[in-house]
């Protein structure tokens, strides 16, 4: 097997779950700062004051990069290192940093791909009612023009956002994510809103600014995938998947974005599904077996969810695709030897890229992957309990550790899929 030409092999991170530096540079305080120094929200008390230690790390991260064969690097830029208090008072120390980033990766042949909002909103933006204020809609476009203006023909390739199901959904829905609300519907709609309006204002700034930028939206949601090969089965799993309900957990609800024009792409943070089938009362979902494989997340191991994601959305939303974020958490550790010898993920990614070629193959226009993450990281209410990178991160010191799975990525890139 051989992924299509010209196809994108990439390695995706966040902000705030890399970076550190919280307090240097010019940088102000994020929702992500004040909620993971609450009490309780984050598992062990973990913050990401330091995280990885991206931030004074960048330099060796990059080499890193290179030496995997990385044809694209996902990154988020902070909007609290270029507004850090969330107007138009930029910050030239956050764009300092950005730019020996984006320079960096370029001279390594590495395309940066940047995501414009991964959660870390502006602490005063929040404090003004965050993504339920019109204020922080002006406040997001103008930040938006300004990074595009200052990356004019240096970043073409653009997310306006990440997960909206979950900033939305888990911060100002379930109180689990920063900042930490419970609202009810009528105000989480509002939020919706506010972002899809976002959305658009950004797309339009960064199309204004250079007519050759291309920009999507990493989304998620559920995506089931036929329990058989019975036709109705597979009928189930397209209402399923878009049509029960149209509401804030699936990519319908996020991709509802001004008649779905205002999308060159779709990026897919897809990670697992679910079995369906057609059952005597409509479709229905299907339970997993008792012993169901399990990444250390717990979240069930279904690379079928790769194959048939990529299939209904391409087939409902005709956009070109991109698997924006796709891994697991495993229990690495260093071994006797000192290295990081991480079978189940090498297993896992070779179950999952094949099923993404069928989902090509099947006809779906997906153009890229991007795998999760590219280091360890800070990952969210779970602080640093779980390890999803392709390097090793030692905490303590900062030191990077490729895994076995670095070097079988490696190949992989290097042959374009062929040795799956």
């Amino acid at each position: 097997m051989e992924f299509p030409k010209n196809f994108l092999w990439g390695a995706a991170s966040a902000s705030y779950q890399i970076e550190g530096g919280v307090k240097e540079g010019g940088r102000g305080p994020s929702i992500w700062d004040t909620f993971s120094h609450t009490p309780g929200k984050i598992k062990n008390g973990d913050t990401g004051d330091i995280a990885a230690d991206s931030y004074h790390r960048w330099r060796e991260d990059v080499r890193l990069a290179r030496d995997i064969g990385l044809m694209a690097y996902r990154f988020s830029i902070a909007w609290p290192r270029i507004a850090p208090n969330g107007d138009t008072n930029w910050n030239q120390m956050g764009f300092d940093y950005y730019s020996k980033l984006v320079d960096a990766l370029l001279e390594a042949g590495i395309q940066p791909w940047v995501t414009l909002y991964h959660w870390d909103l502006p602490q005063a933006l929040q404090d003004k009612g965050g993504w339920l204020s019109t204020e922080t809609v002006q406040a997001y476009a103008a930040y938006a023009e300004k990074v595009a203006e200052h990356f004019k023909g240096r970043v073409k390739r653009w997310f306006t956002f990440n997960e909206p199901q979950c900033f939305i959904g888990m911060g100002y829905g379930s109180g689990e994510h920063a900042p930490g609300l419970r609202l009810p519907d009528d105000q989480l709609e509002t939020c919706w809103k506010n972002f899809r309006l976002g959305h658009a204002l950004a797309y339009d700034a960064l199309h204004r600014s250079d007519p050759e930028n291309l920009v999507g939206l990493a989304s998620t949601g559920t995506v089931y995938y036929p329990a058989s090969q019975r036709p109705e089965d597979v009928d189930a799993v397209r209402q399923l998947t878009f049509a029960l309900p149209q509401g804030p957990g699936t990519f319908s609800h996020a991709l509802a974005l001004d008649g779905n024009q205002k999308l060159d792409f779709i990026g897919v943070n897809l990670y697992h599904g679910a079995p369906a089938r057609m059952g005597e009362n409509g479709p229905e979902a299907v339970d997993f077996p008792a012993g169901f494989p399990r990444t250390a997340m717990g979240w069930p191991i279904t690379p079928e969810a790769l194959e048939w994601g990529a299939r209904l959305l391409y087939e409902r939303y005709r956009k070109p695709l991109y698997i924006s974020e796709n891994g697991l958490s495993c229990t690495d550790s260093i071994f006797l030897d000192g290295q990081v010898h991480d079978s189940q993920r090498i297993d896992f990614l070779t179950r999952y890229l094949r099923a993404l070629d069928r989902g090509i193959r099947a006809g779906a226009d997906v153009r890229g992957y991007f795998h999760w993450s590219f280091t360890d990281n800070f990952e969210w209410a779970e602080g640093y309990a779980q390890r999803f990178g392709l390097i090793y991160v030692d905490y303590t010191a900062g030191k990077r550790i490729p895994k076995d799975s670095a070097a079988w990525y490696a190949e992989v890139i290097r042959h374009n899929g062929g040795v799956l």
